[in-house]
């Protein structure tokens, strides 16, 4: 693809020196593309620097299917528990949905992308809306319902509008 667009710069680097720059500098990147072993490595790490791997979202893309998973893997040792932070999966179910809108050519779909990644900005940027793993206290449950209220409030317009109540 660099060879095809000038303004795409490309750079190979060792999957080591490329850990120790995505921690010194990560402005520096916008796209890497790496094997899918480095990648899980290099995006744990991301997502370690952004506050949890709670909050990383995956989409698998071949050629004719797409399948949306959490970044994190299944976490068994917290499985139950309802203290997992469900953020990368609702986050991979908009990438999805955005997927499928660009290879269906249906708006709807990636409007409903795009107002899922806002509601999820919303909830965690509130300051009271966050899990254990960011220093919060909502549950699993908790806090998708948070993310559930939130597209509802702004798809009807009304933030006084609460069609679901929540506790921690």
């Amino acid at each position: 693809m660099a060879e095809l667009h000038s303004g795409i710069k490309l750079r190979e680097i060792d999957v080591d020196a490329m850990a120790a720059e995505l921690y010194t500098r990560p402005q520096a990147f916008d796209v890497i593309l790496t094997t899918n072993m480095f990648g899980d490595i290099l995006s744990n790490l991301a997502n370690a620097l952004a506050g949890s791997l709670g909050l990383a979202a995956a989409l698998n893309v071949g050629d004719h299917h797409a399948a949306a998973n959490a970044g994190h893997g299944s976490a068994p040792d917290i499985a139950g528990k309802g203290i997992a932070n469900p953020s990368g999966i609702i986050l991979s179910s908009a990438l999805l949905l955005d997927w499928l809108g660009e290879r269906h050519q249906k708006n709807a779909y990636q409007r409903a992308a795009r107002a899922i990644d806002k509601a999820i900005d919303a909830v965690l940027s509130d300051g009271k809306s966050s899990t254990r793993d960011l220093g919060g206290i909502l549950s699993t449950s908790a806090f998708a319902a948070r993310v559930s209220e939130a597209i509802v409030t702004d798809a009807s317009g009304d933030p006084k509008r609460k069609r679901i109540t929540t506790s921690p």
